[in-house]
């Protein structure tokens, strides 16, 4: 896209995603360009235009600030102008992009080293086994650190776990900051719980249908619970067809609505029809934005404690934590909430009123506001000095 003009008061953001989609990236993205609303009212600015696809052959120097999302994309950053790298996955210091050993069912806990990530691949399947695979995984991040490394850029980690891990892997503690994610509030009428909807005994899981979101382990979960509480799966993802034979074996077909991919009207009608949402992951989460939707919803979460999952969630006031991949306290957590309704509907108020306190678009752009304006200053500062 052509910035041939930019708009001084504007924040632009550098990305490949596409924000008219509907994944988590796509959707933060598209958030933080419609908190500028008002703005773009005014100067006839519209959304795309604030989104850059490639910094290549860009004069940067005329940008006020750069809102980097892609870290590969660092690669055409010429430092000509102040900018900040949101962190969102795990691929800036993981060559698999998971830190999660699949074949073992447990989280990563090595320091990136070529032998140990090697290992990793190949013997505890992190990612591809493929030696190409490996090699380029290993080329992309081992350069994205030594760039950022040496980069005047500020680095924006969305957990405290995120931020500890890059900093593990090299970057000096003073680049880094953390911001906790945000999303914007449903477009609906908000129905909190009450007795008729707790009734219905339904919860909710909302993501892709892969082995690491743990699908197989709520499901394990739900056969140990009252026949009475059903379970609507908002998503889709290569993992569903085994998951859906995993359900048929055990006597579970009619306690399962698969329900594919899900936005708008019918992803809101699934938040308020549950009694509580289940975010069961295995591997560590940067950060999860479902945690937010549920309390956006006023519906109590109940979540895996691992990754940066528990920076989210006031275990026991907003949701409830269980040990990932623990299948009587997965269980014993669902009985609990659909057996208690008062519970239920006290642990959704609170998270609801948390999210209204920390999590809302309006706060998040507050706090980032800040660090765009800190970087600023120490970019004019730095520039004074050379």
């Amino acid at each position: 896209m052509n910035h041939t003009i930019v708009d001084q008061k504007m924040i632009y953001h550098c990305s490949g995603a596409n924000i008219r989609g509907g994944g988590g990236l796509e959707t933060y993205i598209s958030s933080l360009i419609n908190s500028q609303n008002s703005e773009l009212i005014n100067t006839g600015v519209q959304p795309e235009q604030l989104l850059i696809s490639s910094l290549k052959n860009l004069e940067q120097s005329q940008f006020p600030l750069l809102h980097i999302h892609d870290p590969d994309m660092l690669v055409n950053f010429r430092e000509q102008c102040p900018a900040v790298l949101t962190i969102h996955n795990h691929s800036s210091y993981c060559p698999s992009g998971t830190k999660y050993l699949a074949d073992r069912q447990q989280k990563c806990d090595r320091i990136m080293h070529p032998l140990g990530c090697t290992w990793g691949h190949l013997v505890d399947g992190c990612g591809s086994r493929k030696p190409q695979n490996i090699f380029q995984s290993w080329q992309n991040t081992s350069h994205f650190l030594k760039d950022i490394k040496n980069l005047n850029i500020t680095v924006i980690a969305n957990s405290n776990y995120v931020r500890e891990e890059i900093i593990l892997n090299g970057l000096s503690p003073d680049k880094v900051v953390t911001l906790l994610c945000a999303v914007e509030r449903p477009k609906h009428d908000i129905i909190p719980l009450n007795q008729a909807i707790h009734h219905q005994q339904r919860i909710l899981f909302v993501g892709r249908i892969v082995p690491y979101k743990g699908i197989e382990w709520l499901i394990k979960a739900l056969a140990k619970t009252d026949q009475k509480i059903h379970l609507d799966i908002a998503g889709d993802g290569w993992g569903k067809p085994k998951m859906e034979e995993l359900a048929e074996k055990m006597g579970l077909s009619n306690r399962i609505t698969w329900h594919g991919w899900c936005n708008g009207k019918k992803l809101e009608s699934l938040y308020q029809q549950c009694f509580t949402v289940v975010f069961p992951s295995l591997w560590p989460e940067p950060a999860g934005l479902v945690t937010l939707e549920a309390y956006a919803h006023c519906r109590p979460i109940i979540a895996s404690a691992i990754g940066g999952i528990p920076e989210y969630i006031q275990d026991g006031k907003t949701g409830i934590l269980v040990a990932h991949n623990h299948i009587t306290q997965l269980s014993d957590a669902i009985t609990e909430l659909a057996t208690n309704y008062h519970k239920s509907r006290l642990i959704g108020e609170q998270g609801q009123a948390w999210f209204e306190q920390e999590f809302t678009m309006e706060i998040h752009m507050q706090r980032l506001t800040e660090i765009y304006n800190k970087t600023i200053t120490d970019f004019k500062i730095q520039k004074q000095k050379l």
